[in-house]
């Protein structure tokens, strides 16, 4: 006998639009194509490299790991523990639990996770734009968001004012997720100066933090791209903070990442460890080792650390010169001088984003959205062409 499918009352997704660029740029035949699409470091020739610090430390596991047992829910304890001053610096005020991820994304559904069961009806304020998984995985748990204008795609402008002005509106025990820098998909950033205008809004009225640091060191340094958030987090009775070593370590596919857990409250925070460790047991039970191993294989060494910090700096120092060039050499794009990070919202249309695709090759996401690590020596001055013709509506 022959029954309807139990997946019959699925409802069809959207194909993720990343995905299908990625597809349409590999079946595009034209040799100076351009790929602005997808957000990972490339070098000059256009490869995404495995860092040398990386390979060390890789031959170094291969030579030494004994075992491949599970790690325990919390993951590697050297890898969290190495990564705390570089994320915190020397001086953290609260109570800190930490927890191994799959990513990122694996660190802020946990996050969200964490903060729902906690208190349900808390609401999620979050600006626009941000990264699209932000706002899906929210809309999975059936968190409540309330949205503030972060960055003004036509005039090129952070919209911090706004912010504040909805953020006045929150109650104690909401959220507010912040960008810890290196906005995606902006590039702009807030200042020192703003950091400290919402972390004295934070703490006067009791908001909790959960700041999404995915990019550290890719922007103005180390130091400098923690800043903020460490204003932020020291202001705040608790707060979460969702880390990823993908970008920083070019671990992309190894998956790497963090939750740190913080809290004035020590009896709270045990609490709170209980839930984070059941929440990681029914997502995925143990999390991977191996990018986390490496991270701290190299953490671990003062020699091996000094050339990760040299390698990062040289992927720092590219992007920055890029977007200082595009900036210089499209009029309209000058803001995109004093962002930060890989990524720049230029203010395009769908159906100019489309244009310059079926026109010239190049491919970026539909929301003008570029990666401007996909550019190099060789195209730059072909993409700011093709850019300012499209902007001035001439043809190129």
């Amino acid at each position: 006998m022959t029954h309807a499918s139990v997946f019959a009352g699925l409802t069809p997704k959207a194909p993720d639009s990343l995905l299908s660029l990625i597809g349409a740029y590999r079946r595009d035949p034209r040799a100076e194509k351009i790929d602005l699409g997808v957000g990972v470091f490339r070098d000059d020739a256009g490869a995404t490299p495995v860092l040398d610090c990386v390979k060390a430390a890789e031959q170094l596991l291969l030579n030494s790991q004994s075992t491949k047992a599970y790690l325990g829910p919390e993951g590697d304890f050297g890898f969290l523990d190495l990564l705390k001053p570089i994320i915190f610096g020397d001086l953290v005020s609260h109570e800190v639990f930490a927890v191994q991820t799959p990513g990122g994304t694996g660190a802020v559904r946990l996050a969200c996770e964490l903060l729902q069961a906690a208190k349900p009806d808390l609401r999620v304020f979050i600006g626009a734009p941000t990264w699209p998984n932000h706002t899906q995985i929210l809309d999975q748990l059936g968190l409540e968001t309330v949205t503030f204008r972060h960055y003004d795609q036509r005039a090129q402008r952070l919209c911090f004012d706004e912010m504040m002005a909805t953020l006045e509106t929150a109650g104690a025990g909401d959220v507010v997720l912040l960008h810890g820098c290196c906005h995606n998909p902006s590039g702009a950033d807030y200042s020192l100066e703003q950091w400290a205008a919402i972390a004295e809004l934070v703490g006067r009225k009791g908001l909790v933090p959960l700041i999404d640091l995915a990019y550290q060191g890719l922007g103005l340094g180390l130091d400098e791209d923690a800043a903020g958030a460490r204003l932020v987090l020291a202001a705040a009775q608790d707060g979460l903070l969702a880390y990823s070593c993908d970008k920083n370590f070019g671990l992309y596919r190894e998956r790497v990442g963090a939750l740190y857990t913080l809290t004035r409250d020590a009896a709270a925070l045990d609490v709170a460890a209980s839930n984070i460790r059941a929440l990681a047991r029914t997502n995925w039970s143990m999390p991977p080792d191996h990018g986390a191993a490496v991270v701290r294989v190299v953490l671990e060494s003062e020699a091996l650390t000094a050339l990760w910090r040299s390698e990062l700096e040289a992927m720092r120092a590219r992007v920055a010169d890029l977007r200082q060039r595009l900036a210089a050499a499209v009029p309209l794009l000058a803001p995109l001088g004093g962002q930060h990070g890989l990524f720049g919202l230029l203010p395009l249309s769908p159906a100019q984003v489309a244009q310059l695709r079926e026109d010239h090759g190049i491919y970026m996401a539909g929301s003008g959205r570029i990666n401007l690590a996909g550019l190099t020596a060789s195209n730059i001055d072909t993409f700011a062409r093709a850019l300012n013709a499209c902007l001035q509506g001439e043809p190129a």
